[in-house]
């Protein structure tokens, strides 16, 4: 079966590998009628963070707020600094994302575009947010810090959180799940994960997933190698039993 023409296509975290995500992008090669998304982590850790984020400015894409964005804006509070906030986001990749930026103006007009993310996006069939959903807490209480951080009580929920909706998540690298390899997505109660590790040595995948085709493009940053694969090749399901097991990598 061919393509459909108008694809909508979910990016999980990039993490600043801006030439991973060109990689990518080549390989997916948008169209005007294409619906590009993504789920927040656009910065830290890897070299060219503000390239990714003038990228995705310039071409207008939707993207919800990551536990990273939000780190920067913490460290900068009303264009101040915050020391505390600034060193917890310093510890966490943003000396990376800092170094990337030539310009001091560019890094503030960046942190106010960050500011104005959604936490999340209702597409309908589809329900897109950096991390996850609090499943014991109505959605109107919840805020940003649950959708940009949270990760075991999201990931052991028992039933689906929506009936007619997936959700979509980046936040939680998929090897640190059970059984799981380096590049897989991971599909639990309600939810598929797409965050394959960009920056992680132990990984190195970058995903996004055509989600009209059910494909995923994957590139391999630090090898140069993209590969697209059918969706019932690079998910795999996980059980409540060996979530409840789970030791989350705390990135």
């Amino acid at each position: 079966m061919s393509d459909c023409a108008s694809r909508r296509i979910i990016f999980g975290d990039v993490h600043g590998h801006y030439d991973g995500l060109m990689l990518l992008m080549d390989a997916i090669a948008p169209g005007s009628d294409d619906e590009i998304y993504f789920l927040g982590d656009l910065i830290d850790r890897g070299p060219k963070s503000s390239s990714v984020v003038n990228f995705v400015r310039e071409h207008n894409y939707a993207c919800v707020l990551g536990n990273h964005e939000q780190m920067a804006i913490e460290a900068f509070p009303d264009s101040e600094i915050s020391p505390p906030a600034l060193q917890a986001w310093l510890h966490s990749g943003g000396r990376a994302t800092l170094a990337s930026y030539e310009d001091p103006v560019l890094i503030m007009e960046h942190l106010e575009w960050f500011q104005s993310l959604p936490s999340y996006l209702d597409l309908g069939d589809l329900w897109l947010v950096h991390a996850g959903v609090h499943p014991q807490m109505p959605l109107h209480e919840q805020d940003r810090d649950q959708f940009c951080w949270i990760r075991e009580a999201f990931h052991n929920v028992e039933q689906p959180i929506f009936e007619d909706k997936l959700i979509i998540t980046g936040h939680t690298i998929t090897f640190t799940f059970p059984g799981v390899a380096p590049g897989a997505l991971v599909q639990g109660n309600g939810w598929i994960d797409i965050d394959t590790g960009a920056y992680h040595p132990r990984s190195g995948w970058m995903t996004a997933y055509d989600v009209t085709n059910q494909k995923v493009y994957q590139v391999q940053v630090y090898e140069n190698q993209v590969r697209v694969l059918p969706l019932e090749e690079a998910l795999i399901k996980v059980d409540q039993h060996s979530l409840s097991r789970r030791q989350a990598m705390m990135i």
